[in-house]
């Protein structure tokens, strides 16, 4: 395999430079491990410190540009990420793994979220109140937080970065952004598009590198004001607990545990394409995946029957590869990862229904690929059903009536995303009202989401304000409330 030797470099003050300890590192593509994506900055503290300067620097000017100006700048990203659509795509595939497909629909989502977020600034107003005194005028404005922090994991290389930087971005903010050390590539395009698009140097700045030395010295800064971060609940845990030593605004989209209830009377032709779509879709690697399968003991016979057939089908192979359902994992820690809970699951009585090893065959041994995997007879204390896994793994847990079944799926630390496999409309009101998720979905998966719409869960699964949609720019911005006395006299004052 021929290997690149080009060097990415951080972003700070409209540069691109080297981290200051002269440390690189390699990135190297999921699908064969042989061959090198690129050599990136692994910076530390001070790099950490110097893009937060810039963007402290940079953040006067830019808050008192007008939204419909700064909105126009995330406008003219979105059109520029249309034109180059497929080679963002190609650059997701080859860096994270994921199959083409999914990367183009990573780019579209990506696309949505900055045709939506950019309209924002042309509504980025407040409300004018009435008051109880005469000649007196109340309204609030959105006022920036100032320097904020945006940290992303890599399973979503575009998307997530793109769906915190563009609020934050209209809403009048300066931005560090901190990539996932395994898809710094990505991040150096998203930045490239915005410099493209024409924003300012020190607007957007990036440092790529571990999170013990960045991310910890984002959270740790007191001149950033706000960290909007998506990973590990404990690493948010760790995030959410420092930044409030700070007084900083906190916003954590964390793990998933997500669960599937099939009632009695589901559809099992649509559920279990759901299902498999939700499971083994991007290899599992999705917060929003699908991770366990609650199914009536009625039908879980007939259930299982088809799951099994329609996995086996299931295509694993690099990304690039037309026809590929399944690509590799991320990185070498990740399938590790995921082959230990594997093992584990067996270890604890798991039954394994089919997959369950590492791909070693058919010219895939250098790539990070594992067999999609289904485990029966789950009980809810094994680690496999309580613990997020972030690979192809599905447990099938089984209960009796609909009361069981959502007693089932609660019965986690998580709360991201759940759904109803039902044709009564009563059991599907029933769940939407108990299910414990920040995100429900009757007869279809646990996937997705709109740009539109509020992103986030409950429990270990999310805190702080949620992403996308209007509430967006709530997160990045504070509320002011204005009184404007116009009567030109002293009067008795009311004071609450």
């Amino acid at each position: 395999m021929q290997e690149t030797t080009a060097i990415g470099l951080n972003f700070i003050g409209g540069e691109w430079k080297a981290s200051s300890g002269g440390k690189i590192y390699e990135v190297r593509n999921p699908a064969d491990q042989r061959s090198v994506v690129g050599i990136y900055q692994s910076s530390d503290e001070l790099d950490t410190m110097a893009a937060i300067e810039a963007a402290k620097k940079a953040f006067k000017m830019w808050a008192s540009t007008p939204a419909p100006k700064r909105a126009e700048i995330v406008f003219e990203a979105w059109s520029i990420l249309k034109k180059r659509a497929e080679e963002f795509s190609l650059a997701i595939t080859t860096e994270e793994g994921k199959p083409l497909p999914d990367a183009r629909g990573e780019v579209k989502r990506s696309l949505n979220v900055l045709e939506f977020i950019a309209g924002e600034g042309r509504r980025l107003g407040g409300d004018v109140i009435p008051s109880e005194l005469p000649k007196t005028l109340i309204y609030t404005y959105k006022r920036p937080l100032g320097v904020v922090a945006v940290i992303t994991p890599w399973n979503f290389p575009l998307s997530i970065p793109v769906w915190k930087i563009a609020p934050a971005l209209v809403s009048g903010n300066t931005v560090v952004f901190k990539p996932a050390s395994c898809t710094p590539g990505v991040a150096i395009k998203i930045c490239k598009l915005f410099e493209e698009a024409g924003l300012p140097p020190g607007v957007l700045n990036m440092v790529t590198g571990p999170g013990g030395s960045v991310g910890r010295a984002l959270v740790e800064s007191a001149d950033v004001k706000g960290v909007s971060f998506t990973g590990s609940t404990e690493t948010g845990r760790w995030i959410y607990e420092n930044s409030s030593k700070g007084m900083k605004k906190v916003q954590c989209e964390m793990g998933g545990k997500n669960a599937v209830v099939i009632a009695d009377d589901a559809d099992l032709d649509l559920a279990v394409e759901g299902v498999v779509q939700g499971a083994f879709g991007s290899s599992g690697q999705r917060c929003t995946a699908t991770s366990r399968v609650v199914v009536d003991r009625a039908v879980k016979g007939e259930f299982l029957e088809r799951l099994l057939d329609r996995t086996e089908k299931l295509k694993v192979g690099p990304g690039t590869e037309p026809g590929v359902d399944v690509g590799p994992l991320s990185s070498v820690n990740q399938m590790e990862k995921v082959l230990w809970y594997i093992s584990d699951a067996i270890s604890e009585g798991a039954k394994l229904l089919t997959g369950g090893k590492r791909v070693t065959d058919k010219g895939l041994e250098h790539g990070l690929y594992v067999e999609p995997t289904v485990f029966d007879e789950v009980s809810p204390n094994m680690r496999i059903a309580r613990e997020e896994i972030f690979g192809p793994v599905l447990s099938v847990l089984s209960g009796e009536g609909i009361e069981e079944l959502i007693g089932i799926s609660n019965d986690s630390d998580y709360g991201l995303s759940g759904s109803i496999y039902t044709r009564n409309i009563e059991k599907a009101m029933r769940y939407i009202d108990q299910a414990e998720a920040g995100m429900l979905h009757v007869n279809c998966p646990t996937l997705g989401g709109e740009a539109q719409a509020p992103f986030g869960g409950i429990k270990g699964s999310g805190i702080g304000q949620r992403e996308q949609g209007r509430k967006a720019v709530e997160f990045f911005t504070e509320e002011v409330v204005v009184y404007i006395d116009y009567t030109g006299s002293k009067r008795d004052a009311k004071f609450i």
